[in-house]
């Protein structure tokens, strides 16, 4: 099958990736497909049969004009730097110009060893790649910039994890797979002619805007903090936790990319962290912002020689857009926490209110998507459900009377308002405990439980009857929730 590849990472950037090929599975059996997200990309599928559209999407057989490689990069993984990390157990197949001229990324994640797996076997399971399914097609329904989900195909073959599971492998779509990474790679190993070369690639791709500033490379600088900004300002206010905001996990598209240990919130604490190996909370929910300055930081430094050889001012004018990093943060936050809080109009005082806001939740054990829902309706329905969200419903009491006083000051219809929340606040999300329940009976052959929760999540905004399960928090008596990395 021709797709409309042009591969201009590999054409382009060599002495940054490694040719490869792609351990063929055994059996390759389809067990999801995005059919929309196929017909967006222009591949075509309707004239083959299952076993062969599972063998182009497992990799047992590659589409016409595909030229694998393993990526390389390296990154500040809980803030210590690994020179040399790299696609461990993924491989781009290319880059497919889709109808309307957009170009994306192919990536089989999953396919086998490379030359950076670091004595791993290069294999993926089928929960950990269900999961990411799921999640990245929830988040991209959800209007958050992602990385998404083609197809996971089973491989016929054990992988030894937890004991022996299923084996699968995921096609993974990106705007690319650039990352802070890929710049401290091609500095800590060719030096600043290699950066300048990868970043006039990053411009051309993502931010062709820049090339015309008198400073592409502090403007490439800008625009990733920005993109940036935007991104885990969306996951705040929906209650994402990333989990692994590593610099080899930080793309320069934008994009939320890597589903393993991330998790979303349900009873709000600034310093909820799931993944298990994160024992210090250094990427804990409040604590994302922050981590991705640092990130931001470590992109400059990346950059740095190419920078100042532009603009002998050129370092002061990057530090002095990191300084302003938490300004341009809280203004994109605040922006979306109006909207949540269905005010229109700005106020000054608007930041405090929400910081009075968070902390009258902390510990208090209220869920976080519900609560917004409900705030909605207070208005008109009294307090009694949203006061049930609080272990002490008086923590709130305060608040919700300077907010009812604040929204009475605005000449907007009640039901307008209700209408406007309900479209930025979710009210489905991907429960933790809800995904759990669908990887297992995903795992035991039962793939309608999955099938239904992707369903539910495509349309996350929208109340239906029925569904009131996957509107609801995990039991209070649950154990607490863990996720991890390398899955």
């Amino acid at each position: 099958m021709a797709w409309n590849f042009d591969n201009s990472y590999a054409r382009e950037l060599e002495g940054l990736y490694a040719p490869w090929q792609i351990d063929p599975p055994e059996d390759a059996q389809l067990t999801l497909f995005n059919g929309a997200l196929a017909e967006r990309l222009g591949l075509d599928f309707e004239d083959i049969g299952d076993s062969a559209r599972a063998g182009l999407l497992g990799g047992a057989q590659l589409p016409e004009g595909a030229e694998p490689i393993a990526m390389a990069y390296s990154g500040h993984q809980f803030g210590h730097f690994s020179h040399q990390l790299g696609d461990g157990r993924a491989l781009l197949l290319g880059e497919v110009i889709a109808p309307d001229g957009k170009r994306f990324d192919l990536q089989l994640k999953g396919s086998g060893r490379t030359p950076f797996s670091r004595g791993g076997d290069g294999k993926l399971v089928l929960g950990p790649a269900l999961r990411e399914y799921l999640v990245s097609e929830a988040m991209a329904a959800l209007g958050i910039a992602t990385t998404r989900s083609l197809s996971v195909v089973t491989t016929g073959e054990k992988v030894r994890r937890n004991g022996l599971e299923q084996g699968a492998v995921l096609m993974r779509v990106a705007a690319s797979h650039l990352r802070v990474g890929s710049f401290e790679y091609a500095a800590a190993h060719h030096g600043k002619e290699q950066v300048r070369k990868l970043a006039d690639y990053a411009i051309a791709r993502h931010y062709p805007e820049a090339a015309e500033a008198d400073n592409p490379y502090l403007a490439l600088l800008e625009a990733v903090m920005d993109a940036q900004i935007r991104l885990v300002a969306s996951w705040m206010h929906v209650g994402f936790i990333h989990g692994v905001m590593n610099t080899d996990n930080v793309t320069i598209s934008g994009e939320t990319i890597d589903y393993g240990p991330c998790a979303f919130m349900d009873r709000y604490s600034g310093g909820t962290v799931f993944s298990s190996i994160d024992h210090g909370g250094r990427y804990a929910f409040a604590n994302q912002p922050n981590i991705c300055r640092w990130n931001m930081a470590k992109l400059g430094s990346a950059l740095a020689e190419v920078i100042v050889e532009e603009d002998e001012d050129g370092i002061a004018k990057a530090n002095q857009l990191l300084e302003d990093f938490p300004d341009r943060y809280h203004a994109r936050w605040l922006e979306g926490m109006r909207a949540k809080l269905g005010l229109a109009e700005n106020d000054e005082r608007d930041l405090g209110l929400v910081a009075s806001l968070f902390n009258a939740m902390e510990g208090q054990g209220a869920d976080y998507t519900q609560f917004f829902r409900l705030l909605a309706r207070v208005p008109e329905d009294g307090r009694e459900a949203l006061n049930a969200l609080f272990d002490e419903p008086d923590a709130i009491a305060g608040w919700l009377d300077t907010w009812e006083a604040r929204i009475a000051h605005e000449e907007r219809p009640h039901d307008k308002r209700v209408a406007a929340m309900n479209t930025v606040n979710p009210l489905y999300i991907p429960r933790n405990h809800k995904v759990e329940e669908a990887l297992q009976a995903a795992a035991n052959g039962d793939m309608d439980p999955f099938n239904t929760m992707l369903d539910v999540l495509a349309r996350p905004y929208e109340e239906r009857e029925g569904l009131e399960e996957y509107a609801r928090p995990a039991p209070a008596d649950a154990p607490a929730y863990v996720t991890y990395c390398g899955t």
